[in-house]
């Protein structure tokens, strides 16, 4: 069977952390210097065999980066329409795979044990597995090769909320408070 699939989406614009859109927030630097996009992207690679990285076009440069830690990277035209578009342009990229971890590329904090358990969740059968931390869900998502259709089928800009409010979903308790921090604000590079 082919391996699960990690999905970055990379092809948010940002315009809470820059509403002009002179800065992108993929490409500031974290504290200890990695670009967030660099980092999300890292994390990913280090738990999978395969990540297929959304980039937007005129991306400022995010492709070249995530090419160069060695995401496969696509473009996707219609990015602006919404996180939907960007999932399914990945999922099609990305078939055919057993399943997908579908991270957000201004989330670079999710700790690598964190994703190592939502992929062995779904390899040990979940259809649906969400991180939870101090009973809050976070992201990222994995999800069985079972909800592809679904996954083809999403759009707007709540991604595959819906899939998670229809069908079962295994809950993964983690010691992770990265589940749920992203930069959206410039504020939010500080550790």
């Amino acid at each position: 069977m082919t391996a699960l699939t990690g999905i970055l989406l990379a092809a948010g614009r940002g315009r809470r952390f820059d509403p002009q859109g002179a800065r992108n927030k993929l490409l500031q630097a974290l504290p200890g210097g990695d670009l967030v996009v660099a980092a999300s992207a890292r994390h990913l690679l280090a738990c999978l065999p395969r990540v297929v990285a959304v980039v937007p076009p005129d991306d400022g440069g995010v492709g070249d980066i995530l090419r160069g830690l060695g995401c496969e990277v696509t473009v996707c035209p219609d990015a602006d329409t919404g996180m939907g578009a960007s999932l399914v342009h990945a999922v099609r990229h990305a078939l055919p795979a057993a399943g997908w971890v579908v991270a957000l590329g201004d989330m670079p904090f999710v700790e690598h044990a964190t994703l190592a358990a939502l992929r062995d969740a779904v390899v040990d059968g979940a259809g649906i597995a969400v991180p939870v931390h101090e009973g809050r869900r976070g992201n990222p998502v994995a999800f069985g090769a079972c909800h592809r259709d679904a996954l083809l089928e999403t759009t707007g800009d709540q991604g595959a909320r819906r899939l998670l409010l229809a069908h079962p979903v295994t809950e993964i308790a983690v010691a992770d408070p990265g589940i749920l921090r992203d930069i959206d604000l410039p504020s939010d590079l500080a550790v």
